[in-house]
């Protein structure tokens, strides 16, 4: 009865509010055929600006390989986490099971988070763990997401990691040839357009846009097995030395090629936390010093070019020095009256300065110069140095004298034996390679053969027993070298007792393949010559060479020699080379 009581007064009331009600489902319902029939490729838009994204598709870093294919550098998938900070503050009761996964204090991951809040990704941890990703996934956080990137891997690790050099955490190149051929190896990056969730995850890729393009794979001149036999001589010789460091260059006479190039102490480029930037440069490449003795061919070749000399000149050395100016320079014997090949042999530097001084600057600096020294090597790796050779018309005669045994004159082991390669190519020089040489090359005459091979013959003798040289002698095959001990310079002067050990070589003698150059930089104890110190590590490693490479004999009757059977224990020498 009330009920009725109550319609029968409020009847408009009723009837206005029931219209009202059905208007707004008329207009509601109008809207939404509206929307759905006639806009709706503005909703479409609309959904799709929130919800799809065009996303960069990385490029495969191509991998680098030594001459036989044996992988050096290759790029594996890893996944990289990240997060949106304000999604993961939102669960911040849970943080403390994130800090712990992560290895952070709770604090930590809050300061992290809270810095970046207004960000919407930043990086928890770059190239994680498959266990680390999976216990991350395992705990459900929203705001939590991964990446798939490439992390750079090297299998020969410190062997090679000078001359390959290493690629940062966005798989760039930063040292060697990774950054020299940073180009090359890198790639294109793709893209595809992807549908994503809230919480900015993928859920369907709907379409690729643009392929990526990998990189191109890239064949080094090192053979692998030669590389690890240089590397692990030299670290010993450092090592057994207590030197301070070493350098080892060897090159393929026949194609310019670098066949091995290692330095100590070297570095892990797998190990990211440990590296030390000391270590990071390739001293073979990028370090200079006074080459000594190394240096006297090249002197005997500008005289023989001169015309004034023939490998039987005499020369007299006594009373075993020679006074030029205010200087004195000394043989370690009064040698007496020799020939220039016995300047090579005993390593007679009063010889050698009588050699260069009878010469004319501008023609002794013109043959240094044609085989490279002061120049660069052309190479194109990064850091590369070319030396120096001052100009002729400021040299002295005390200069002139001193540089005909490598004082004065400052290369890196590279380019010395670059210039070893042209006395063992019969006066040809051909461009350095990193990359592995497929076709004929070609080079520049730099000296007429007849006194290259004259050369040759002289440094022969070097290697034998009454040479400086005799720990570098192989069995079975005939050597070519020169020792080299010199006095590092120091500021202020030079050093009474710290030494340069040096060896530069080629072999075989007979139809010569390979040069080689090792350096020891401040040997320590009583052992500092370079026939004492460096020559073992050229007989060790050449001995290798020639036996992984299947190359012959050139001196079969050696094999039964007591003199080249002898240990290669170091001795001290009486006197420097």
């Amino acid at each position: 009865m009330k009920l009725r009581t109550v319609q029968a007064q409020y009847p408009i009331r009723r009837w206005l509010i029931l219209s009202l009600f059905l208007c707004g489902m008329v207009l509601l319902s109008s809207r939404a055929v509206y929307l759905q029939l006639l806009e709706n490729d503005f909703l479409k838009d609309h959904g799709d600006a929130r919800s799809i994204r065009i996303v960069d598709i990385p490029a495969h870093r191509a991998v680098i390989t030594d001459r036989n294919g044996e992988q050096l550098a290759m790029s594996t998938p890893v996944d990289s986490i990240w997060v949106t900070p304000r999604k993961v503050m939102e669960d911040e009761d849970r943080l403390s099971e994130l800090a712990k996964v992560m290895n952070m204090t709770v604090d930590e991951l809050q300061q992290l988070l809270r810095d970046r809040i207004s960000r919407d990704f930043i990086y928890l941890k770059r190239h994680a763990d498959p266990d680390l990703v999976a216990a991350v996934k395992e705990l459900g956080i929203k705001g939590i997401s991964t990446e798939r990137e490439y992390k750079r891997y090297y299998p020969a690790a410190e062997v090679t990691s000078h001359f390959i050099g290493f690629t940062n955490i966005d798989d760039k190149g930063q040292e060697g040839l990774e950054l020299a051929y940073d180009d090359w190896l890198t790639g294109k990056p793709g893209k595809k357009r992807v549908l994503k969730d809230r919480l900015n995850r993928v859920v369907e890729n709907i379409e690729s846009i643009e392929p990526s393009e990998p990189g191109k794979r890239l064949t080094l001149s090192i053979d692998r097995r030669v590389q690890y036999l240089a590397y692990r001589e030299l670290a010993t010789a450092v090592k057994y030395h207590h030197a301070r460091s070493g350098s080892l260059v060897m090159l393929d006479i026949k194609t310019g090629e670098v066949m091995a190039m290692v330095g100590y102490p070297s570095y892990n480029p797998n190990n990211r936390k440990v590296l030390k930037s000391q270590y990071f440069r390739n001293r073979a490449v990028t370090d200079v010093f006074e080459p000594g003795s190394t240096m006297k061919p090249f002197t005997i070749v500008a005289g023989l070019e001169s015309g004034i000399y023939t490998p039987h000149s005499a020369i007299n050395t006594s009373p075993g020095y020679f006074k030029v100016g205010d200087h004195t320079i000394r043989d370690m014997h009064n040698y007496g009256n020799i020939n220039v090949s016995t300047v090579i042999t005993k390593s007679s530097n009063v010889g050698a300065s009588k050699i260069a001084l009878s010469l004319e600057p501008e023609q002794y600096w013109s043959t240094l110069s044609s085989f490279g020294f002061g120049q660069l090597v052309g190479s194109g790796f990064p850091g590369e140095s070319s030396g120096t050779l001052s100009p002729y018309n400021t040299w002295s005669d005390v200069e002139m004298a001193t540089l005909s045994f490598g004082y004065g004159i400052s290369v890196t082991p590279l380019q010395l034996a670059h210039a070893y390669s042209v006395l063992a190519t019969g006066g040809v020089m051909l461009p350095v390679s990193f990359l592995k040489v497929t076709s004929p090359v070609s080079g520049k005459r730099v000296i007429p053969e007849n006194i290259a091979r004259q050369v040759r013959k002289m440094l022969e003798t070097v290697v034998s027993e009454e040479g400086t040289g005799k720990r570098a002698a192989v069995r079975g095959y005939r050597v070519i070298g020169k020792t080299g001990t010199v006095y590092k310079y120091i500021r202020g002067g030079y050093s009474d007792d710290r030494y340069l050990s040096v060896f530069a070589g080629i072999a075989p003698a007979s139809e010569p393949q390979f040069a080689m150059v090792v350096l020891i930089d401040e040997p320590g104890g009583d052992h500092h010559y370079g026939g004492v110190v460096a020559a073992p590590v050229f007989s060790r490693v050449m001995e290798g060479t020639f036996r992984l490479l299947n190359v012959p004999p050139d001196d079969l009757p050696a094999f039964t020699s007591p003199i080249l059977a002898k240990s290669h224990k170091p001795q001290q020498l009486m006197g420097f080379e």
